[in-house]
């Protein structure tokens, strides 16, 4: 790498700059480990191997583990260290039902309050998550699947709702991926889609709620002897 000269008032800018950058690939790589199940829950991360297989030291990928139990999808155990969460069906169900009162508030809201610009990032997303499902590339429709729910919450422009629904959707990272596996389901996930686009951009209010709703109630039946 080519040294880069800077004087002494830009030091402190650039380190610490680096130092994100480094952390964020790293929680965003083990996040996505989880999502797809190569780091199974109930399984213990072990800092040291996995360190080595990522290449890097212990330091930054513990910070990157404290982040992940900070959105609640490790938990750090005494005397067992870094544990990736198992949630019991009881624990999958509650969350869903009170995410899909969220989404369906959020479905109202932002079919009154939304901006033209808002719906034409919206479905620009469905657009290309479409594209992600017909390839058969399943984390990347999924991340594309998350990022329109997360964009459709923000268009209500409640801040409480947002980050409360950032909570439970980041808990739910691993079951809600497990729950386009096999043909049928994913195509039905994708059907669900369609109908939530069509009405969030007529602004149908009672359509784009029920339609979320829905989503959400039959998420749970598309992961429910999985979990």
């Amino acid at each position: 790498m080519n040294s880069v000269n800077v004087g002494a008032g830009d030091v402190s800018s650039v380190a610490p700059l680096q130092r994100t950058a480094l952390h964020d690939t790293l929680v965003n790589h083990l996040r996505d480990m989880i999502i797809e199940g190569n780091l199974a829950p109930g399984s213990r991360i072990h800092e040291g191997q996995l360190g080595e297989q990522l290449g890097v030291s212990r330091t930054p990928l513990r910070e990157a583990i404290k982040y992940l139990a900070s959105e609640g999808l490790v938990e750090l155990v005494p005397s067992r260290g870094a544990v990736v969460k198992r949630f019991s069906p009881k624990d999958v169900e509650d969350m869903l039902t009170v995410l899909q009162s969220m989404e369906e508030l959020a479905g109202r809201l932002a079919c009154e309050v939304g901006s033209a610009e808002e719906i034409a990032h919206v479905r620009a997303l469905h657009d290309e998550m479409l594209d992600k499902y017909r390839s058969g590339d399943r984390l990347n429709y999924y991340k594309l699947n998350q990022a329109i729910h997360t964009a459709i919450v923000q268009m209500a422009h409640n801040a409480t709702l947002s980050n409360m629904h950032t909570t439970l959707q980041t808990r739910l990272k691993r079951i809600r991926f497990v729950g386009h596996e096999g043909p049928e389901k994913w195509a039905a996930a994708v059907a669900e889609h369609e109908e939530m686009i069509v009405a969030l951009e007529q602004r149908n209010k009672p359509a784009l709620s029920e339609a979320l709703g829905r989503h959400l109630k039959n998420a749970w039946e598309r992961v429910k002897d999985g979990v």
